[in-house]
């Protein structure tokens, strides 16, 4: 499935051994690794039975993996719904009910 905002980001890829970020405890990730890793996740989200429009609620301390699995819903068509990790039950189980996700992924 073609989803704009991805094939956007695609686009500006020009070379995937291009270092893409750093993290602060020394991990490098390159265009060619977000667009391997995230095409990884997309086929896991759908293998779940996630399908374009679906809401996949993501409720995880801020990481590249956070950032490959957002990519990841794009490609597969998800909305991405970003949960606060402070949020208590009561509160999760406020966005659960109102968005409906076919997905949580939780740390």
């Amino acid at each position: 499935m073609s989803n704009h905002l991805f094939d956007a980001f695609r686009a500006r890829v020009t070379a995937p051994q291009r270092l893409l970020m750093r993290t602060d405890d020394g991990r490098s990730l390159t265009y060619g690794d977000m667009l391997a890793r995230s095409a990884q996740l997309a086929h896991a989200l759908v293998q779940s039975g996630v399908a374009p429009g679906d809401r996949v609620a993501v409720q995880v301390e801020k990481s590249p993996e956070a950032v490959l699995l957002y990519l990841a819903c794009l490609r597969a068509g998800a909305v991405f719904l970003p949960l606060n990790t402070a949020y208590t039950p009561p509160e999760l189980r406020y966005f659960f009910g109102d968005a409906e996700p076919r997905l949580v992924v939780c740390d």
